[in-house]
């Protein structure tokens, strides 16, 4: 006999009352201190200054390449046209971006499966290998055309393990990061990008000036290349010694308990590819404007120019240092006002300054180049020391590594390492061309692109100050909780207005706390 009341079935088993689509939408979700994680300070830098530290060893091992370019030609091929060398070994530098995408799409999901930490900890050694095998590889002179075969295989290995880096380093702060700190913590990632690319640009610089040319060429050049050896082992250390990020483990306790987490991957991807666009927008402004200045503008002084090429490159590293020093304001001030608007007005100066700043570099005198290259840079700031804060929080907890990794660099490949190249092919074409602007086409590159970024910027929703997409609100201590709870429970308040409470207040799916007793089924929301 049917039962009265709503809650039990005819055969008296409870079930879910049946409510109206009104009576869903009055129903508000409460937020409980078991949907809060708290991330003790010291754990906290313990795993940014890992991350950190990793990804400076990384690009100190990726840009000792660069910088060491032209020994790297006479050293691994065989002798001829310098200037075809040059190139040859431009080739072998790019190389290294053509895998990136592939590292990206390998390493990025097995790191939404199996963890962020252990793929980061394998990126680790395979950028300390690659470094220190072509520190290892004998020369032309010794082996013949086995040289630069085997200079293609460790540029192979570099660039499919940097495809795995940058998207999981980012992913592993910001899912650490409380979340009104995450641009702050954020921006330390980038200050690590620095620090290594400082560190390898010094250190060349010092071997080309303490050195004499017969025995940087003989053996000095190697001496970079097999630092990175124990370089990479202190990194690994770091990083093996961290936990799992608390969003990951919550993310694994919630794929326990329920069947829907186990969309596949291929699936969640593509439903999220209009965030999938806009990061390739923002990547793509991003990496323009900063390969322009500390991968190009060296070369750009020295061809175009004639400047003395160590001129281009001790500038190019004060200005780095300087960088380095204003990077964190950066990351607070957008944890303050917002992501959007520092990066609306990174892309707006670089519309405005690029061409001031580039008229500055062509004056040729020491206080004009390093002025105009100065002004890129702290505009430059804008960028790195929001990005990591800002691209992660583009996708859900399940799938950020993955999309973020193949986003970034299939966009930094496209575009950001092709910078160097496309800008030099442009600039010769002009010149042949007649064209009067021709050594002005750096600026308009710089500008067309922060165009585009500004279009992506637009299309970028707020996050800063609001949890993760797919995780709950993260804070720095236990008093922060309720503090959290009040601001969500007053829905007049910036965070309830906020896309993330939105959400979270019409959802029924639970957040598993990291407490919850084994095999005990999530409790009933309230307010579902």
């Amino acid at each position: 006999m049917p039962t009265n009341n709503p809650t039990e079935s005819h055969k008296g088993h409870p079930v879910k009352p049946v409510r109206s689509k009104a009576q869903a939408k009055r129903a508000r979700r409460k937020l409980t201190e078991d949907d809060v994680t708290v991330v003790e300070e010291s754990l906290l830098k313990r795993a940014v200054a890992a991350a950190a530290l990793g990804n400076a060893m990384e690009w100190f091992d990726f840009g000792i390449f660069a910088y060491l370019t032209v020994t790297i030609s006479q050293v691994f091929l065989p002798q001829g046209d310098p200037a075809a060398n040059i190139v040859a070994t431009f080739g072998f530098f790019a190389a290294a971006f053509i895998v990136r995408p592939i590292g990206g799409a390998v390493f990025g999901p097995i790191g939404d499966k199996i963890g962020r930490q252990k793929v980061l900890a394998l990126t680790m050694i395979l950028m300390a290998a690659g470094t220190l095998m072509i520190g290892l590889i004998p020369s032309y002179d010794s082996i013949g055309f086995w040289a630069p075969i085997l200079l293609l295989v460790a540029r192979f290995v570099q660039g499919f393990s940097t495809g795995g880096e940058y998207g999981g380093a980012a992913t592993f702060i910001a899912e650490y990061s409380p979340d009104k700190r995450r641009g702050f913590m954020g921006s330390w990632l980038e200050f690590g990008t620095l620090a290594g690319y400082v560190l390898g640009a010094s250190i060349v610089t010092g071997l080309q000036f303490g050195l004499s040319e017969d025995a940087l060429l003989s053996w000095g050049w190697r001496i970079p290349f097999i630092i990175a050896g124990p370089l990479g082992l202190i990194g690994l250390y770091l990083r093996l010694k961290l936990e799992e990020t608390p969003a990951f483990q919550k993310q694994q306790e919630q794929a326990a308990e329920r069947e829907s987490q186990k969309t596949p991957f291929l699936k969640l991807f593509a439903e999220n590819w209009r965030s999938l666009i806009i990061c390739i927008g923002l990547v793509l402004v991003f990496n323009v404007t900063d390969y322009m200045l500390l991968s190009y503008m060296p070369t750009y002084l020295e061809q175009n120019l004639g400047q003395n090429a160590t001129f281009g490159l001790i500038l190019i590293v004060v200005v780095m240092l300087l960088m380095m020093v204003v990077i964190t304001f950066g990351g607070r001030l957008s944890d303050r006002f917002g992501r959007r608007p520092v990066l609306a007005a990174g892309c707006i100066g670089f519309i405005l300054l690029s061409w001031p700043a580039l008229k500055l570099v062509q004056t040729g005198t020491g206080f004009g180049v390093f002025a105009g290259l100065l002004i890129l840079g702290v505009v430059l700031v804008t960028f790195t020391s929001t990005m990591p804060s800002t691209l992660p929080a583009l996708f859900p907890t399940i799938i950020r590594y993955g999309a973020l990794a193949i986003a970034f660099n299939v966009s930094v490949s496209l575009f950001g390492g092709t910078t160097p190249l496309a800008t030099s092919a442009l600039i010769n074409w002009a010149k042949d061309s007649g064209f009067g602007w021709a050594e002005d086409i750096p600026a308009f590159y710089l500008m067309l692109a922060a165009v585009i970024g500004l279009v992506a910027v637009y299309f970028t929703k707020e996050t800063a100050a609001t949890p993760l997409m797919g995780s709950g609100p993260t804070v720095g201590s236990e008093d922060e909780v309720a503090e959290v709870i009040a601001d969500y429970n007053d829905e007049t308040s910036e965070f309830a207005q906020s896309d993330w409470a939105k959400e979270f207040a019409t959802s029924e799916i639970p957040i598993i706390s990291g407490d919850a007793p084994s095999g005990e089924a999530p409790k009933e929301p309230a307010g579902s």
